[in-house]
């Protein structure tokens, strides 16, 4: 197991991130620390940094790296972006940064910042066979990015930075229209020889990531419902929402900004500027809507780091699925029984495809449904008793990497319900279900129920089955290889909630056996 501290020197922020790389090739965040030195302040005017921002870039370098190593993380790479590189003296600072603490700084081109970050976006969400365009607006550049689940295809790096142009245009007078109307003038000359590319290119969706961006989801979420954004990473807005806030941010004066519910006031007198960049963007590609991810360009040299070491990710290649991976990276985790949980998976599938013509779901539910079987038991990690509900808060506190908070809310809940009590109102575990999914529940939940006790012997007894529908009942023939009273039984017992997501009577009969069994 390696141990590996990630730093990035951005012109707004120097983030760290505490990661073990297993032997198997998959990795566990453990930390991230963040500060906000804002290097590239006043340095995009100027052409170098102060004396002030270079002791300040040491100084946060410093704690952190003897924070990492004080923890046991004796190997660091880091990298520093567009203030470092467009800085006169930045070299001095890089020095500076060796000389003071060891750590060397590879200072990146806008291309491979732009290629980190599509490799962090990129195993954070699943591209399916689209063309994703991502767009980072960090303190100094703006990235714009194409690219599928197998490669970069188009990239450029632009000099669109929040502190950057907010600097050039609003610092001296953060209120005027016309300074504003400058601004905009100027964002839109640097995005014009440039968007007929992506264009011509293509693209599926939109999906912003950076402190920035993820900043002004918080802010659109919370004027949308008034409550804190409960997952940031593939959280969706309109650019009616985008709109919203910037409208709200032009008519709020900077020093009351920070009254503004959810805005980092780090980030009070850049977020304006910021908004205006994604907006642009927005309308002169025809964006209506964008996704968010909360994984960049840290996340991105972590997976470069692992590729440059270990000939490529071995778990990507094994399985390319960015869903199915973190699933079976968590099951493995939790030390799950893989025979029984697949066997019980595979025996789901079967029973929702073969009665699709009554629930009418898709292959997205079927989904959910196999990687609610695969984790159904890893709750026996923390205990044996009660592991229904430790499976649920594990599922529902672990970083799946590629689905929405109220997927991980609904495998949770399917898989919660495999055994026991069934689903009640004043369970709390469903409160934040909306009716659909309930539904959705119901019959997922019912489909592992059956097929967790059509393996309660756990030798893979039941083997298959043939269901034929009516009306009034779902008639199951099964094929067994061995006795299979004790499934039988156990089937018996759990059927109920099948029954009534499916809203019939629930009949199974073993073909191996002399006669039927009515259960």
């Amino acid at each position: 197991m390696l141990k590996l501290a990630l730093l990035d020197i951005g012109s707004n922020s120097i983030h760290m991130i505490l990661t073990e790389i297993l032997p198997d090739l998959s990795y566990k965040i453990l930390d991230r620390i963040k500060d906000v030195p804002r290097l590239g302040e006043e340095t995009f005017q100027t052409g170098q940094f102060s004396p002030d921002a270079i002791s300040k870039g040491i100084e946060v370098v410093r704690t952190f790296t003897t924070l990492a190593r004080n923890r046991g993380f004796t190997r660091v790479e880091a990298v520093a972006t567009s203030a470092v590189r467009e800085a006169a003296n930045g070299g001095d600072l890089i020095e500076a940064i060796e000389r003071e603490t060891g750590i060397r700084v590879r200072v990146v081109t806008g291309q491979e910042e732009a290629r980190l970050i599509y490799l962090g976006v990129r195993h954070s969400m699943d591209f399916g066979s689209r063309n994703v365009l991502i767009v980072d607006v960090g303190g100094g550049s703006v990235e714009l990015i194409v690219g599928n689940r197998t490669k970069l295809l188009h990239a450029v790096s632009l000099k669109l930075g929040a502190i950057r142009i907010n600097d050039l245009y609003l610092k001296k007078n953060p209120s005027s229209s016309d300074a504003l109307k400058r601004l905009e003038k100027a964002v839109e000359t640097e995005l014009k020889p440039v968007l007929p590319r992506f264009k011509k290119v293509g693209f599926d969706e939109l999906v912003g990531t950076s402190g920035m961006i993820g900043n002004l989801a918080e802010v659109m979420h919370l004027q949308k419902t008034g409550r804190p954004i409960p997952q940031l990473n593939l959280a969706r807005f309109s650019l009616k929402d985008i709109m919203a806030v910037e409208k709200l941010l032009r008519e709020t004066s900077p020093k009351r900004r920070n009254e503004i519910p959810g805005l980092d006031p780090k980030r009070a007198d850049l977020l304006l500027p910021a908004t205006i960049v994604l907006r642009t963007i927005m309308e002169r590609l025809d964006i209506g809507e964008l996704n968010v991810s909360d994984k960049a360009i840290r996340e991105g040299l972590l997976y470069d780091f692992i590729d440059r070491h270990r000939d490529g990710i071995q778990a990507e290649q094994d399985i390319p699925n960015v869903r199915r991976r973190n699933v079976m990276h968590l099951a493995r985790s939790c030390q799950y029984d893989a025979v029984h949980a697949h066997h019980v998976a595979k025996l789901c599938l079967q029973l929702f495809d073969q009665t699709a013509s009554i629930h009418k779901m898709g292959e997205r539910e079927r989904e959910w449904l196999e990687y609610a079987a695969i984790l159904h038991d890893i709750g026996y990690l923390i205990n044996s008793r009660q592991h229904h509900k430790h499976t649920y808060y594990v599922i529902k506190n672990s970083d799946l990497a590629g689905f929405t908070v109220d997927e991980i809310e609904l495998i949770a809940n399917v898989a919660r319900y495999h055994r026991r009590a069934l689903p009640e109102d004043d369970h709390r575990n469903l409160k934040d279900l909306d009716a659909k999914h309930r539904e959705t529940l119901t019959v997922l939940g019912g489909i592992l129920r059956l097929a967790d006790a059509l393996d309660r012997s756990h030798f893979g007894v039941i083997q298959s089955m043939r269901c034929t529908a009516t009306p009034e009942a779902l008639e199951i023939n099964l094929t067994a290889t061995d006795d299979a009273a004790l499934e039988l039984w156990a089937a018996r017992d759990r059927k109920e909630l099948l029954a009534q997501g499916l809203n019939r009577a629930i009949r199974l009969t073993k073909a191996t056996a002399p006669g039927e069994f009515d259960a």
